[in-house]
């Protein structure tokens, strides 16, 4: 071989390496949203050691305070990944042309219509010409809202009123009856103490009449840039390994949680315990088959109302990380 190929071929071998040791030496930069359901686990996984039992020793946590900024984090490449985007942004983004890879289903659509007891309203096909909170324009929970209502009682979206807010802000305008109705956690129904609430249906039901299917539908996703996605998917794979553990765990010491939760967020205790007592419905992540056909239907529902726009790419679902990480649960220590 000529010297010169020689001292190329070395030359390109050690910038590789040097590229590689720079990837490896990055933390992980995680976002999520801080002023939503995403906050237990979020808070959850930053104060416990979750991510480094799974083989993730450098991490850096980005928080969001706008429900659909994690999608933008994704877009901007200011992080590499969230367990917390929702999925008509996740959808609207990767249908654009954005790099990103989907992983993993995160938030079951836990959500529950509901209006002050003594309001006259008493079924979601009264809902017609009313103000109705629910999270903002472009989030999962106004698009899925948007599609019941329109395919089960024949509203369209020009025919009520869309009063957006966090679930803080939407309880506070549900008892100052500031709107008619609201579409909130069950957490956040169980937290309101000020005002007595009737239940007029949830998303889940609604979801399961407009589709005549019994799978869970679901609010968030996971999802990373598709260049960790290609270059690092053993890190992906550690995360849902982190996420798992930390739902499980959670789900074993409520009162560890809402300790956490007082503490990071500063929530009274009472909401705190509520919000530990209703972890497991919250917090998931899954990506069967079920779960992968249910996204998909999700986005066609959406991409026909006109809400979002664009086909996704055939490759936007990777399932290659949740096997894997499938498998170091299997063979975790009980």
């Amino acid at each position: 071989m000529q010297p010169y190929l020689l001292a190329k071929r070395v030359l390109l071998a050690a910038v590789m390496f040097l590229l590689a040791l720079s990837a490896q030496a990055a933390p992980l930069r995680i976002g999520y949203w801080t002023s939503g359901v995403s906050l237990g686990l979020g808070a959850v996984l930053e104060t416990g050691d979750f991510l480094k039992k799974a083989g993730i020793d450098d991490a850096h946590f980005v928080h969001f305070a706008e429900v659909n900024a994690p999608a933008s984090g994704l877009a901007a490449n200011v992080i590499d990944i969230s367990f917390s985007v929702p999925g008509a942004s996740a959808f609207s983004i990767a249908a654009s042309g954005v790099p990103i890879r989907i992983f993993g289903a995160t938030a079951p659509a836990d959500v529950t219509f509901v209006t002050p007891a003594d309001s006259r309203i008493e079924s979601i096909a009264q809902l017609g010409g009313k103000k109705i909170g629910m999270s903002p324009s472009g989030s999962s929970v106004a698009l899925m809202t948007a599609a019941v209502l329109k395919a089960n009682y024949g509203f369209n979206a020009s025919e009520y009123s869309l009063v957006p807010g966090n679930e803080a802000r939407l309880a506070q305008f549900l008892m100052q009856h500031q709107v008619d109705a609201a579409a909130l956690r069950s957490v956040t129904v169980a937290q309101l103490t000020e005002v007595k609430t009737r239940r007029l249906g949830t998303l889940v039901d609604e979801w399961h009449k407009l589709t005549k299917s019994n799978a869970m539908p679901y609010l968030g996703v996971a999802a990373a840039r598709t260049e960790l996605i290609q270059r690092d998917p053993q890190s992906v794979a550690r995360l849902i390994v982190a996420i798992h553990n930390a739902i499980v765990w959670g789900n074993a010491h409520p009162d560890q949680v809402a300790a956490i939760l007082q503490k990071v967020a500063n929530l009274p205790a009472d909401d705190a315990r509520i919000y530990a007592a209703h972890w497991a419905e919250l917090n998931s992540i899954s990506f069967e088959p079920i779960d992968i056909d249910t996204l998909k239907r999700e986005q066609q529902i959406f991409a026909a109302s006109g809400a979002i726009k664009g086909a996704l790419p055939s490759d936007v679902f990777v399932t290659g990380p949740y096997e894997a990480a499938k498998k170091i649960i299997t063979g975790q220590k009980p």
